[in-house]
């Protein structure tokens, strides 16, 4: 992988000249914050040498590098997730690839499922922590120590520091936000009712299908990690009837004026 990384690493160099410091990866029915971006370059996956192409529908597909103020910032319009098909590996790919192009602080997005009865349609969650239980992990194998020691200390895996940075921007512009714990599963079926109620059992408040394995890869070359979740239905007996693809989206939409409000003053005051 080593040298597939270099490879790709290389090829944007020398497409981009850019070496970004903050790496963005924004999940389904976020993909506008781009528009937050003086954009300089934008570089379809599919023109990327060992990228996979994201195959979700509100995904675009893009690797954007701008700036926001005077911070340089590099966007993943579209990520991929383990349900495509893809291995781990593959899923936490250009995580790898941020860092050998200059990246030091990652800024994840997803959309989830609540289970938290504080929680509702549209609820803004600052991650603190997650909960693994995807059926593969992408640092299984043989460990390469230029990336990343064997074992990893999760400890912390989201940075305090850009959670109360969040936190104190989001009382300064009045937006409402929760904080809790993520849990990671395979997907891409959504959950049903007594998984949600095993989600509530274990301690999570949210549940959804990306995150995890690029926030593990963050922290094998000592990202500092951020992750914000837009709660996109609930899961209970009611909120199970309307679920699917399209309301997620809806529901992320919804959200996405503020989230990109918060990403953009994290990326700029921190």
């Amino acid at each position: 992988m080593w040298e597939q990384v270099q490879e790709t690493v290389n090829y944007i160099k020398n497409r981009t000249n850019f070496t970004p410091e903050y790496g963005v990866i924004l999940g389904s029915g976020l993909g506008s914050f781009t528009d937050d971006i003086t954009i300089e370059f934008t570089v379809p996956y599919t023109e990327i040498p060992n990228f996979p192409v994201s195959t979700v529908q509100g995904h675009k597909g893009a690797l954007v590098f701008g700036t926001i103020g005077n911070k340089k910032v590099m966007a993943m319009q579209g990520r991929f997730h383990y349900y495509e098909g893809y291995s781990m590996q593959e899923v936490t790919f250009p995580v790898r690839v941020m860092k050998y192009l200059g990246v030091t602080k990652l800024i994840v997005s997803n959309a989830s499922g609540g289970v938290n009865p504080a929680y509702s349609v549209g609820s803004i969650v600052v991650i603190k922590d997650h909960v693994n239980m995807m059926p593969e992990h992408p640092l299984r194998g043989k460990n390469d120590e230029r990336f990343g020691p064997r074992f990893v200390n999760m400890n912390e895996a989201y940075s305090p520091k850009m959670i109360a940075t969040v936190k104190r921007i989001a009382t300064d512009l009045s937006i409402e936000i929760f904080d809790g714990v993520y849990l990671g599963l395979q997907g891409p079926t959504f959950e049903t009712l007594h998984e949600y109620k095993m989600v509530k059992v274990v301690g999570a408040d949210c549940v959804g299908m990306s995150t995890v394995p690029e926030v593990i890869v963050a922290r094998h070359m000592e990202l500092e990690t951020f992750g914000l979740s837009v709660i996109t239905d609930i899961g209970s007996e009611e909120g199970l009837e309307s679920i699917s693809h399209e309301e997620v989206l809806k529901a992320a939409n919804l959200a996405e004026p503020k989230v990109r409000q918060l990403i953009k003053e994290l990326i700029l005051q921190y």
